[in-house]
């Protein structure tokens, strides 16, 4: 009988954007309860021993962590199983490296590098605006956190920039059209694009319609909208691609030169 949750995870269960090799063993980490979705998310382990290189093996990766050596959105974490996602900062002091959790064209997560000045803030998609106890209204964000005293014209959906080491609102984009957004989910995971129009259906899945800079347009369900900047000017520095994605051919041609 089942006691209690799954403790492991199979390596052919383990989310595809791992890029874990099918024969290299029987398991993957599973990752721990946290602030983002478990197959939304890349554990620390395969951040050190499989992106970054820095470890061979996992006991490698646990001695890294061990020594707090690698801070998510500037708090230590030991855990090698720590679920970092999308937006997420991890700064390695010891080696002044900075990177941001972002997808790439594909949809997978890219360790993509930052300036320190970058790396002191992070944009957070309001997921609930809610009043709490004595009427005082906050808003939940898709990490988890809990922001208080939020400004009044923030809605949901919207993001927030926030300072990782307060934990303070410091400005907000609203999801309009006309601001350039990157899709966290579906089919075109990773492509960013301008907001053209909403599509709304009553009791179903609204759609919105997104152009981006080489103008192919694709649509997406509203859920996985992530608005980035205003206008066409993102508020984070983009990946490799800038969330364009290409035919085969053009990849193809792009490697043959």
């Amino acid at each position: 009988m089942a006691r209690g949750p799954k403790k492991h995870l199979k390596r052919l269960n383990a989310p595809k954007h791992w890029m874990l090799d099918k024969l290299g063993g029987v398991f993957a980490p599973k990752p721990s309860p946290g602030p983002h979705k478990q197959r939304e998310c890349l554990p620390l382990i395969l951040i050190l021993r499989n992106r970054l290189k820095y470890a061979l093996n996992g006991a490698e990766a646990n001695a890294i962590l061990m020594q707090r050596l690698v801070k998510v959105d500037s708090k230590v974490r030991t855990d090698k199983t720590y679920p970092a996602g999308f937006m997420d900062v991890i700064d390695i002091d010891k080696t002044d490296e900075h990177f941001r959790l972002v997808y790439d064209s594909k949809g997978r997560f890219c360790m993509h590098r930052i300036t320190k000045d970058e790396a002191a803030y992070k944009l957070c998609k309001v997921k609930q605006m809610k009043l709490g106890e004595k009427g005082v209204p906050y808003v939940v964000t898709h990490d988890g956190r809990t922001i208080r005293y939020p400004d009044p014209l923030v809605k949901e959906l919207d993001s927030v920039v926030v300072d990782v080491e307060a934990n303070k609102i410091k400005d907000y984009i609203k999801l309009d059209a006309g601001n350039v957004c990157m899709v966290t989910g579906g089919r075109n995971t990773g492509r960013v694009g301008i907001l053209q129009h909403r599509e709304k259906h009553k009791g179903s899945f609204d759609i919105c319609h997104l152009k981006d800079s080489a103008g192919n347009e694709f649509a997406t369900r509203l859920s996985n909208v992530f608005v980035i900047g205003r206008g066409n000017k993102p508020m984070i520095s983009l990946p490799k691609g800038k969330g364009i994605k290409l035919s085969i051919l053009e990849e193809a041609a792009n490697r043959a030169q």
